[in-house]
């Protein structure tokens, strides 16, 4: 059985109560249920990680080394700025499929620069939390 670790960056905890115009009132733990549900379809084995700090998400991007079959990243604010996320995917050489709630494309400028891009087999945008669902598919089909 395949092992998906989620990692769910800053103010990901505040689903449902932060600006849900652009999130949506689901709340975080809500989610986490959507995940699971989906990847038990799938016979996959999940691990969730939520952090608001750059270097608990390098932290444990690094302990999944050599433990998880591959990693599944929202990394929020980070994804414009952490150069140190980018650089602990790299290190571990599991594939990885970026996540986005929002089209992040629509919104400010900023946030169309994505250091984990560089990486990532695969980014999803504006799908809610469908886009989790197509990153969790995609992992299942890979050798």
């Amino acid at each position: 059985m395949k092992r998906i670790l989620i990692i769910n960056g800053p103010n990901l905890n505040m689903l449902g109560i932060r600006e849900p115009g652009i999130y949506g009132t689901r709340d975080y733990p809500s989610l986490l249920e959507f995940i699971r549900k989906k990847a038990a379809t799938l016979g996959l084995e999940t691990e969730f990680f939520q952090s608001n700090h750059e270097g608990a998400i390098v932290d444990r991007i690094q302990q999944a080394y050599g433990k998880s079959d591959g990693i599944i990243i929202n990394p929020a604010a980070y994804t414009h700025t952490s150069v140190a996320i980018l650089d602990a995917l790299k290190a571990v050489g599991l594939p990885t499929v970026e996540v986005h709630l929002s089209d992040v494309d629509s919104r400010e400028e900023f946030r169309r620069i994505s250091y984990v891009s560089l990486y990532a087999l695969k980014t999803i945008k504006g799908k809610g939390f469908d886009g989790y669902a197509e990153a969790l598919e995609f992992l299942s089909e890979l050798p």
